[in-house]
């Protein structure tokens, strides 16, 4: 059994299509639809007793549990399951799973903890001698700072450490929470650099941005040698573009320095449905998740980042953003990298450089889906829909 995913169903049409992917009783749908709630939780490959388990008891409580036809009478070994409900269902469900077979042990446990983390929702401060963040209130603006030649939309702009200081300085003047240094691009097809290339092209720049510029200074790598320089020199965080899983021992480096660290999904994905999809890139990131956590890393220094725009289409990368809320069952904060992506041209038809409009309505999107962090490339133009997201939110509160 794999999950539960927490599934983000905004209208009746879209709780219809994963009731037919799962192969629910086309009778029972139009029922069941009524009872799409707030919280949908997604399982993969759950026995077909362990199904009618929890289709009998989600329904004494008043709930739902979608299944598939055949698990009825079980002439299949495994079923999905959707199960439909209140956090008051889910909390009734809990106690109802104790020594139960077939790993509802197991998932009560693991229902206990995603409950006790979507009813909590504390905000985390990461904190340093001089400045500290705060995440879970209103996002964060991560401002991009490429130190490449080969960027998709910047390369070449900041390799001059001058270049780079007043670039960094305009954004953080335009708004910027942290400012994020990268000196390999990540865009599709670009040739990877060795770590003397990497720290040739970032230490410079990250010298004069620790002096200068009062915001923390993210380094996106993936190596842990990388890393280690960088913290050293005293960067705050690290973007960890490969999650752990392109060199293992990043995860130690970071943890040696107990710095906080953004981990990216960076993996190859495919899957017939969105739901599959953010089922995928959910437990890929647990593993990360799980790396950075045995190393010694405290859960309140991690922030995930599902990675739009990596191993994915545009098709994919749309699905991740619409399910956006679904990754809250991690129960860490997310960074929502979508500025100037590749998406966003296939659906308007433009150049990177003229992708503004796209760029804001997916950084509106996941403000608006409970995203802590929004990397982008326009600051100024990012930070104003931001305020103007606040003023709505708070209308009709005190003057």
């Amino acid at each position: 059994m794999r999950g539960p995913y927490m599934l983000d169903m905004e209208n009746r049409q879209a709780a219809r299509e994963i009731f037919r992917v799962i192969g629910a009783d086309q009778g029972g749908i139009d029922v069941m639809l009524d009872k799409a709630g707030i919280y949908p939780f997604f399982l993969k490959e759950v026995k077909s007793p362990a199904a009618n388990i929890l289709k009998q008891q989600m329904l004494s409580l008043g709930g739902e549990a979608v299944i598939g036809r055949w698990a009825l009478n079980n002439s299949k070994e495994f079923t999905d399951v959707l199960l439909l409900g209140t956090i008051k269902h889910y909390h009734a469900l809990t106690q109802k799973l104790t020594g139960q077979p077939w790993g509802l042990e197991n998932l009560r446990s693991r229902l206990e903890g995603l409950l006790g983390g979507l009813m909590k929702r504390e905000k985390v401060c990461w904190k340093w001698v001089d400045r500290e963040i705060t995440l879970g209130g209103k996002p964060l603006v991560m401002g991009i700072l490429n130190i490449t030649p080969d960027s998709f939309s910047d390369g070449g702009c900041y390799l001059e450490p001058g270049a780079a200081l007043r670039q960094a300085q305009k954004m953080v003047e335009e708004g910027a929470d942290i400012i994020d240094v990268g000196g390999e691009s990540t865009r599709p097809g670009a040739l990877p650099v060795s770590v003397d290339e990497e720290l040739h092209r970032v230490m410079p720049v990250l010298e004069g941005l620790l002096k200068e510029i009062p915001v923390p200074i993210s380094l996106d790598t993936y190596k842990a040698r990388t890393a280690f320089e960088a913290l050293k020199f005293g960067v705050h965080i690290i973007n960890d573009v490969g999650g752990a899983q392109k060199d293992a021992e990043i995860a130690m480096v970071v943890a040696d320095f107990a710095a906080p660290v953004i981990i990216m999904h960076n993996k190859k994905c495919s899957a017939d449905t969105s739901h599959e999809l953010v089922a995928g890139i959910t437990d890929d990131l647990a593993d990360s998740v799980e790396l950075y956590r045995q190393a010694g890393l405290p859960l309140e220094k991690m922030a995930i980042d599902p990675g739009i725009g990596f191993g994915k289409d545009p098709r994919g990368n749309l699905a991740v953003l619409k399910n956006l809320a679904s990754f809250q069952t991690l129960n860490l904060p997310v960074l929502v990298g979508a500025s100037r992506k590749s998406f966003i041209g296939a659906v308007l038809g433009t150049t990177p450089q003229d992708r503004l409009e796209g760029s804001l309505a997916a950084a509106f999107w996941a403000a608006q889906k409970g995203a802590a962090i929004l990397r982008v490339h326009d600051v100024k133009e990012t930070v104003r829909m931001l305020k103007v997201l606040e003023a709505i939110r708070n209308a009709g509160g005190q003057e």
